[in-house]
């Protein structure tokens, strides 16, 4: 099997202290009486150092894998996204981290996400997603990668867990999984259709699509918003592909045009109107559709809990509630195999949402552990867990 890195490499600044462009990390961006909130997208350029595709190649395919990257000292931290997301997610996390602890950081777009192109891009099964993580390692680093500290959100989470289970990681330093544990996650499954169904199809433009992310909820930290969806989002490609025109609809409307009867002719004239005043209006639509990875949902979740509590490297989990906490967690909790934090006052995208917070946590982890050193006056707190 040969795998190799194309280099397609574009280069920023270094990220500062604040996450760039004059933000402050993590803030609400609260805005004076009668400003408007900007909700205009950010490019990746302030957060991250470099931007790369990185080509894995064996006998039946070629996939591309989308990273970004800052540093060139210490322990590398891969950070993978939940589902739905893409390496963006990050963003505002990954320049708050690199001015806390001496560390790399690589961000990546999982298979089916962001800007990564797979030949075979319906396949998120647990078992092709930790083998890519595994490959994508290899390919950057060799047979003789750096110290790797893994850390996952909600699906990248699981797929983190079922990474370190089966080795493919061999320099794994240490293991963090943010905001999902099996118990909850096996209970969300039968809601989640509804969920997905719940939002918008289409946005009229990235502004459009920020703009809900915040006042939704999905988001609640509007500068990582500002970045995070422009890789959830993408241009629609074929006005018939647009989710806001039914195929059917379409057909429909041909055929009942052949009728001669003035009056449906009228109405469907108004539909046909209607539906292309939609179509020039929705320029922009999920990158992936969630709903159509059901059938994989099960194994990404089920048998997590014991699956994490059996990787032998030290871990960290991160959650929202404590509520989240299932029966084997909560044992394995109190029999000290695992640290764990809640970091209250979050949505889901912890990480997103509570960037210095997660930092902090993590930082401290590290530093714990003596996997890095603290950096930039950052003092660690080591909290009881």
């Amino acid at each position: 099997m040969e795998k190799q890195l194309h280099l397609n490499r574009l280069s920023s600044r270094p990220p500062v202290p604040g996450g760039g462009g004059g933000f402050q990390s993590g803030s609400k961006m609260r805005m004076g009486p009668g400003r408007k909130r900007d909700f205009s997208p950010v490019p990746w350029s302030q957060y991250f150092e470099s931007m790369e595709d990185v080509e894995v190649e064996d006998e039946t395919s070629k996939d591309t894998f989308r990273i970004y990257r800052s540093g060139s000292e210490g322990p590398v931290l891969l950070l993978l996204h939940g589902g739905g997301h893409s390496a963006l997610s990050w963003a505002v996390f990954s320049a708050v981290i690199f001015n806390r602890i001496s560390c790399r950081v690589v961000a990546m777009d999982l298979r089916g996400h962001g800007d990564t192109k797979v030949k075979n891009c319906d396949d998120l099964s647990a078992e092709t997603m930790a083998k890519d993580i595994g490959k994508v390692v290899e390919a950057l680093y060799g047979e003789n990668p750096p110290p790797i500290m893994m850390i996952g959100h909600s699906m990248g989470g699981a797929i983190a867990v079922h990474t370190a289970a089966a080795n493919h990681v061999p320099s794994l330093l240490g293991l963090c999984v943010i905001d999902v544990v099996e118990g909850t996650a096996m209970d969300a499954l039968n809601s989640m259709q509804n969920f997905l169904r719940s939002r918008p199809k289409t946005f009229k433009s990235v502004e459009n699509a920020i703009e809900w992310s915040v006042k939704s909820g999905q988001i609640r930290n509007i500068e990582s918003a500002r970045v995070s969806m422009i890789g959830q989002v993408k241009k629609c490609e074929d006005p018939l592909d647009s989710p806001a025109i039914s195929k059917s609809i379409v057909e429909g409307i041909i055929e009942e045009e052949e009728e001669e009867e003035e009056e449906r002719e009228s109405n469907n004239k108004r539909k046909k109107d209607d539906d292309l005043e939609v179509k020039k209006e929705c320029l922009y639509t999920w990158r992936i559709e969630l709903a159509n990875t059901e059938k994989y949902w099960d194994g990404w979740f089920r048998g997590l809990s014991s699956l994490f509590l059996s990787c032998s490297v030290p871990k960290l989990l991160l959650l929202a509630g404590v509520d989240r906490l299932d029966k084997d967690l909560t044992i394995g909790q109190m029999q000290g195999k695992f640290q764990m934090q809640v970091l209250p006052q979050c949505g889901h995208t912890v990480h997103e949402d509570a960037p210095e917070k997660v930092a902090e946590a993590l930082a401290t982890f590290m530093v714990r552990h003596k996997f890095t050193e603290a950096k930039g006056g950052f003092q660690c707190v080591f909290p009881a867990c």
